[in-house]
């Protein structure tokens, strides 16, 4: 008896996995990254110039020519150079841990990491400063 309930459970169990067919799992531990939330880059240059990042940095598409931080119109050059991935994820990772990769003639310890700032920002924020000049 006790086999039959082990056999009709498993098969219980089959059945509502899609026939037997199991999806395999995603995400970084499996060897994909989990895709980045879509930000909007209108909210983006909001959040650039609430957070201050526009009194560091020059950045035509915010109007800001601050001198203390990289000039983020060479996003894309500083990316490259530091070698981790996209432009959109250097990004990111620049706004959540900005001593990860300090573009060359900048200290480290002078940019704070924002990452307290909800992941909805941190979206809008990449959109804002990875959006192709118009």
């Amino acid at each position: 008896m006790t086999a039959v309930l082990a056999a009709g459970a498993t098969a219980s169990l089959l059945a509502g996995c899609g026939a037997g067919k199991v999806a395999a799992p995603t995400g970084p531990v499996y060897g994909k990254p989990p895709t980045q939330a879509a930000g909007d880059a209108t909210a983006g240059k909001a959040a650039f110039n609430s957070n201050g990042c526009n009194a560091c940095h020059t950045y035509k598409p915010a109007g800001s020519t601050a001198k203390v931080g990289p000039d983020l119109d060479n996003l894309a050059a500083d990316a490259k150079k530091a070698n981790q991935g996209s432009v959109a994820e250097y990004a990111k990772t620049s706004i959540v841990d900005p001593n990860a990769y300090v573009a060359p003639g900048y200290p480290k310890g002078v940019m704070p990491s924002f990452q307290t700032l909800p992941a909805k920002t941190i979206a809008n924020l990449v959109a804002f400063l990875t959006k192709p000049s118009s």
